[in-house]
């Protein structure tokens, strides 16, 4: 397939992120479905063994992708795996009840492809427990991949070549344009995880949030603006809302 020119970058802007994967075989996988595809950009979070990356049955799976874990990284936290994204999106058969807006593999694809300013991560939770619900929450949108509603697993490398193929064809196949208008530079992850934090102080002070029983309003809060896709400009605006509630409050 020849790609044309202003989409080979979506190669370079889709990071796969394993969470606390237990078997090697799967990571090989995971490399060697990547590969197929055109990506390399992979990171592990907590693996459950040593030398993940080193395995013997990680690069027998791997299967002419060893480059791909080569080039890999193993990182403590999901900050350092997410860092320089703006954009993430938890992998789950799962649905859950704050998640943020359910997309299908396509719709996610499609965005990524045609919005250049946004890296991106797909976040693939552990074999027997997936992803736990302050990841998803945390995320822009969760992925669930339309399957046999009497048998919909995907084994984590079947679920990470469904992800990495649809993005090859949006990328490939002319993604929609972007709406016409002007759209500043999108929020990173980073950003927007000390906006919530601000804001949650800032409610606090007002007596609009319980600090000792907070309820749900910060995981509705989250999917609400995990809708809205969040520029720079925006979460700044915000910040400073929360900025003056304090202020006013002598906080």
């Amino acid at each position: 397939m020849n790609l044309p020119e202003t989409n080979t970058v979506v190669f370079n802007r889709l990071r796969f992120v394993l969470v606390e994967t237990s078997r090697a075989g799967n990571i090989g996988s995971v490399a060697r479905a990547m590969k197929t595809m055109g990506f390399s950009d992979l990171v592990l979070v907590n693996p459950r063994f040593e030398d993940a990356l080193s395995d013997p049955e990680a690069v027998a799976f791997a299967s002419g992708a060893q480059d791909v874990l080569a080039r890999a990284r193993i990182v403590g936290s999901m900050a350092e795996a997410l860092a320089g994204c703006n954009f993430a999106a938890a992998v789950s058969a799962r649905l859950r009840e704050f998640s943020p807006p359910v997309w299908a593999p396509r719709e996610f694809a499609g965005h990524v492809a045609a919005n250049g300013d946004l890296s991106a991560a797909l976040i693939f939770g552990n074999e027997r427990f997936g992803l736990p619900n302050q990841i998803v929450e945390a995320c822009n949108v969760l992925i669930n991949i339309p399957a046999n509603p009497d048998y919909s697993s995907l084994n984590l490398a079947q679920a990470a070549q469904v992800l990495a193929y649809e993005a090859r064809v949006a990328a490939g196949a002319g993604a929609p344009e972007s709406p016409v208008g002007f759209h500043g530079d999108a929020a990173s992850l980073e950003q927007i995880e000390g906006m919530f934090g601000h804001l949650e102080q800032a409610l606090v002070a007002i007596d609009f949030l319980d600090a000792g029983n907070p309820k749900k309003l910060m995981p509705r809060l989250k999917r609400l603006f995990a809708r809205t896709q969040l520029e720079t400009e925006e979460v700044n605006i915000l910040r400073g809302i929360a900025r003056h509630i304090l202020k006013a409050n002598g906080k």
